[in-house]
């Protein structure tokens, strides 16, 4: 039997949630940017394509690593302090890598830059919880994930018309937004509450319990899945449209700023459609996006056509994040709020875990078919519709209407 507990003054306003989105837009500007740095960046040091693949996930391998002990140093240290040091610590490392000569310091600067990003996305959901009232939570948290499409289009329609220029600039200008969203969050995020909180007489789930859940189990390698083909796509897209169409990367740039646009409408429109059209549906919802992703990859690398192409990286975006969107969200159903905090730290690494392998497969497969990306895409497609179909082993509780 639990407890109720006092809940605190809730001091959040949009001044804190534009705060937490500049951050978040920045954040996901880097995730982005770094595919259209290597472009000139491997022409420059003449690297190979798994070579740059390193490069790009180095990032995830920290991100990954540090994720589950980040939420611990939020818990311990606060949220404002973690958000704070985020920025810092990502400010310097994109400043450091448009310093960078070499294979080995493209590599270490990109792992600083993942431990940077992987306090922030912890120390946010804190703040938001701590800020808001329950009933505003979600909605604040879903407006959060519009950074995604935002980020992007900042990389693309301003990082990679700056890194055409010169790639170091490109990262000056990265670093100097991150001190600009550091200022963002230092005056406008306030200072971490403690919560008076009444004895609870709740046992806590251990970790190894939640371990033990197959749901769990399974809904992680979804999104492990789900991620290798989000970042093994979005890492190597720029030099897709670059070397199959011959475009600059001011050209590729537009091109994809534009589409990112569906990354927003893919964040905000799974929520309504989960709600209205497949409430207690989700395996039907993940595994029709999964379907259409997979469809709409295979036709973008099978033709030759920049119309079609752009249509179908539209698409491919659109149905990629809803998929990613339903299964995520998805925990909140799946999972007691006994063991959804646990739960939901698994998941996370095994989404950026998709992440570490994306970039560096498809690179290997591009260089395996001697620089072909068809078969790179093909693959990834491929892992995104297995994703779906692994939700059919998920077994849903009692209380959900489901499948």
């Amino acid at each position: 039997m639990e407890k109720k507990t006092q809940t605190p003054v809730k001091r959040g306003g949009m001044a804190m949630v534009i705060a937490l989105m500049t951050g978040y837009s920045v954040i996901y500007m880097d995730k982005q940017m770094i595919s259209a740095a290597v472009v000139p960046i491997t022409q420059q040091f003449h690297l190979a394509s798994q070579q740059a693949g390193f490069i790009m996930s180095a990032f995830f391998l920290a991100y990954c690593l540090m994720s589950i002990p980040a939420g611990w140093l939020v818990d311990k240290f606060g949220s404002k302090n973690i958000l704070m040091l985020s920025m810092i610590l990502t400010a310097v490392f994109a400043y450091a890598f448009g310093w960078s000569s070499g294979l080995l310091f493209f590599i270490l600067m990109r792992f600083g830059s993942g431990v940077g990003h992987s306090g922030y996305p912890s120390a946010a959901s804190k703040a938001i919880a701590e800020n808001f009232d329950s009933d505003k939570r979600v909605f604040m948290q879903s407006a959060i994930l519009t950074t995604t499409g935002i980020g992007a289009i900042l990389a693309y329609a301003v990082g990679t018309r700056v890194i055409a220029i010169n790639w170091r600039y490109g990262y000056v200008l990265l670093g100097t937004l991150f001190v600009v969203a550091f200022f963002f969050v230092t005056f406008f995020v306030p200072k971490d509450q403690k919560q008076v909180q009444a004895v609870t007489t709740t046992k806590k789930v251990g970790l190894g319990k939640v371990l033990k859940d197959p749901n769990v189990i399974v809904l992680a390698l979804v999104l492990v899945l789900i991620n290798v083909a989000a970042y093994g796509s979005s890492s190597w897209m720029v030099t897709f449209l670059t070397k199959s169409y011959h475009l600059s990367l001011k050209a590729a740039g537009n091109i994809l700023a534009v589409n990112a646009i569906w990354q927003i409408v893919g964040s905000l429109g799974s929520g309504m459609v989960l709600t209205k059209w497949f409430a207690g549906q989700q395996k039907k919802f993940i595994v029709t996006t999964a379907a259409i992703g997979m469809l709409s990859t295979a036709v973008m690398v099978s033709v030759h056509n920049l119309l079609l192409v752009t249509v179908m990286l539209a698409i491919s975006n659109l149905t990629i994040v809803a998929t990613f969107t339903g299964s995520f969200t998805w925990s909140q159903r799946l999972f007691s709020k006994d063991r959804i905090g646990s739960a939901t730290g698994i998941l996370n690494f095994g989404g950026t875990f998709g992440g570490v392998i994306g970039p560096s497969l498809a690179g290997f497969l591009v260089d395996l078919f001697k620089g072909s990306f068809v078969v790179a895409f093909l693959v990834l497609g491929a892992l995104l519709f297995v994703s779906g179909l692994l939700t059919l082993f998920i077994r849903a509780p009692k209380l959900e209407n489901s499948n």
